[in-house]
């Protein structure tokens, strides 16, 4: 079994150990505001987080030292508009306006930050934080279009490698390559060279100390040691682990699957229908071993995690930071015949995600919401809890309140969407559908909590009225890019 890391959330010893490894002059200047830590991490499913598919041990301490939110739905989706709603407190969706900018995926969302000095960490750098940003994710880390925003902070590392050439794909020879593709997928020159130049930069299946989420958690704890130098500060780690190819070495995958399995690895699936690229005879091991390496990879991706946070708690930092643990979106691993991100399929395994808040004073700690929660709440909230004004553009709710007990406005909806589709979800009802608006999907959850039976042309008007409840709330019709 892997390493696992431990830590005393719930205690406090040890500070005066840090004060010293510090200096008199790092505790001469107590901040005027806590800290702020927020973890993003890429394709992180919720029920492998709150639920018992994956080993998550670090994760599950922030879950008992924070408040977890068991309805979150990111509003944009997936990498890129996630991140922008993050970032700005803003709904990004619909995507009104788009069009496609190099270097990132033409696709609809996919978007700079509409404007760099009202995000969350330009408010706080006003307000005298020091802010960092350490992330391997390849379009905030390195697509042009957010030149501006990397240079909003005091510190930007960003590394390089989950795509592009780092090193020489030939580098790989031709049999470890079938090894981590799957027969199945090698009639798909796309994913042979994915996974080709992505084994010869990261070369981490024998040792996960090169793993690009090892590699920025370990860049974070050494930013760590500045910003504690420096408070109050604002840090954002960022992975783009889990995200595919999967390649954890062997002991992380062995905790889900048969350790004697000796085939050729799916790390790699396809976006699309399961039947499309599965038959009936493969299909099942096919996404067993699937579901395996994403899980062994999220349990990596979470030891490196406990890596960052041990240095949190080694500086003392615990009890004047706050820190937030959220996903952007999750993935299909053969929920709903599919498999990868699909937009036009917005059901939970892609939509729902992690949200936890963890208070400094520990309130509500091990505490859960049910209130529809999302991901440009994280930025009003956040300047709520450090005191700092947040810019009129923000129009999140700020989740405090809950913390002392009240609550946040009301919000009987969550709504978002994905390229060329939207959901929108009650305590209820679901409704999926394209934003023409076409092909309608609508599912009881009191009934049919797996969301398989489509209710749509039986309840026709529901589904009608469910939609001009989301053209309602963004102020006109919903815009549908062709071509894309």
């Amino acid at each position: 079994m892997p390493p696992t890391t431990r830590r005393r959330f719930l205690q406090a010893a040890g500070t005066s150990a840090a004060a010293a490894a510090l200096g008199p002059s790092a505790w001469a200047q107590r901040p005027t505001g806590p800290n702020v830590v927020v973890i993003i991490v890429d394709t992180l499913r919720a029920d492998h987080v709150y639920g018992a598919k994956a080993k998550t041990p670090n994760m599950e301490e922030l879950i008992r030292a924070g408040l977890s939110f068991t309805r979150a739905y990111p509003e944009a989706m997936p990498t890129v508009p996630a991140r922008n709603s993050i970032f700005s407190g803003r709904r990004m969706f619909p995507f009104r306006g788009w069009h496609d900018y190099e270097g990132l995926m033409d696709s609809p969302g996919w978007a700079p930050l509409p404007d760099v000095g009202s995000t969350l960490t330009s408010a706080l750098r006003r307000a005298g934080y020091w802010t960092g940003y350490v992330t391997d994710n390849p379009y905030f880390g390195h697509s042009a279009v957010y030149a501006r925003f990397r240079a909003s902070f005091d510190l930007f590392q960003a590394n390089g490698g989950q795509l592009g050439v780092v090193r020489r794909p030939s580098s790989i020879s031709d049999e470890t390559l079938r090894h981590w593709v799957h027969p199945t997928l090698r009639n798909s020159p796309a994913i042979l060279d994915r996974v080709r130049r992505f084994l010869a930069n990261g070369r981490y299946w024998t040792d996960d100390s090169r793993s690009f989420a090892a590699r920025v958690f370990t860049g974070a704890a050494s930013a760590l040691d500045t910003a504690a130098q420096r408070r109050p500060f604002a840090l954002v780690v960022d992975t783009y682990e889990p995200h595919e190819p999967w390649t954890p070495p062997r002991r992380y995958i062995d905790l889900y699957d048969d350790p004697d399995y000796r085939d050729p690895e799916p790390s790699m699936p396809r976006y699309m229908a399961v039947r499309r690229w599965l038959n009936e005879r493969n299909d099942g091991p096919v996404l067993r071993r699937m579901r395996a390496l994403y899980a062994g990879e999220l349990t990596m991706t979470d030891h490196w995690l406990g890596v960052f946070l041990d240095r949190l708690y080694a500086l003392g930092l615990e009890r004047d930071t706050i820190i937030v643990l959220v996903g952007d979106h999750g993935i299909f691993l053969g929920e709903h015949g599919w498999t990868g991100k699909i937009s036009i399929a917005l059901h939970p395994a892609l939509i729902h995600v992690p949200l936890v808040i963890v208070d400094p004073q520990r309130r509500r700690a091990g505490r859960t919401s049910r209130y529809f929660a999302s991901t440009h709440d994280v930025a009003p909230t956040l300047l709520a809890m450090t005191g700092v004004p947040a810019p009129k553009e923000m129009n999140g709710v700020d989740l405090s309140p809950l913390f002392a007990g009240a609550r946040p406005r009301e919000r009987p909806y969550a709504y978002g969407g994905y390229a060329n589709s939207f959901y929108i979800r009650s305590d209820r009802w679901a409704l999926i559908a394209d934003n023409r608006p076409r092909n309608f999907k609508l599912f009881d959850l009191e009934r049919d909590k797996g969301e398989h039976r489509n209710l749509a042309e039986r309840r026709p008007q529901l589904a009608r009225e469910l939609h001009r409840e989301v053209v309602k709330r963004v102020h006109g019709r919903l815009p549908y890019y062709r071509n894309t």
